[in-house]
């Protein structure tokens, strides 16, 4: 999602596409060209395609408490996007962004705030959705962590050196609003 922020270059609608045409062939190589990891969303919507695609990728799994989970939801992504199909002053790769979280995150809930502002469905959806990926990522390719953890157990499963830097802890409510409201400013003062 941040990476669809920054980049306006990006093409959000690729993974909108994919997610209404799940039996039509994707891409993939040009949804991820220049990258050689994906997290959070709309990656996790594909992950069953994906550890297809590319069978020597491993997959991580981050666990959190659901309620903490929602409450971040809710405060960021799930804003912005309902923002971004009200606000026509929205810029292109944001709107774009939001259509396609609107699609594909959680399933569509995005574009149902009755079903988003029932909690305790969406907490089973997190959690069901933890799950599936733990019933279907072959044990080998899947490493489970905290929320938080840390470097070791992550670095020793992707057969990296432990880097010699803080465990990043970037991704809270408010600097996702920062970003968000620096890249409508940037964008507004390129277009005028």
């Amino acid at each position: 999602m941040v990476c669809f922020m920054q980049n306006p270059t990006l093409d959000a609608s690729i993974f909108k596409n994919a997610y209404l045409n799940r039996d039509q062939p994707v891409d993939w190589d040009r949804a991820y060209d220049g990258f050689t990891a994906a997290v959070d969303w709309p990656t996790c919507a594909f992950y069953k395609e994906l550890m297809v695609k590319y069978p020597d990728a491993k997959i991580l799994l981050t666990e959190r408490d659901a309620d903490s989970w929602y409450k971040s939801v809710k405060n960021t992504i799930y804003q912005r996007a309902r923002e971004s199909m009200e606000n026509h002053d929205y810029p292109p790769n944001l709107a774009q962004m939001g259509d396609m979280a609107r699609t594909v995150v959680l399933d569509g809930a995005f574009n149902d705030p009755e079903l988003f502002a029932n909690e305790e469905e969406m907490k089973r959806r997190f959690l069901e959705h933890n799950a599936e990926v733990k019933r279907t990522v072959p044990a080998d390719r899947l490493l489970v962590i905290q929320l938080g953890e840390g470097w070791n157990r992550l670095c020793e499963f992707l057969g990296k050196p432990v880097p010699n830097v803080p465990y990043p802890n970037t991704n809270s409510t408010e600097n996702f609003h920062d970003l968000v409201t620096s890249m409508q400013k940037k964008e507004i003062a390129v277009s005028h």
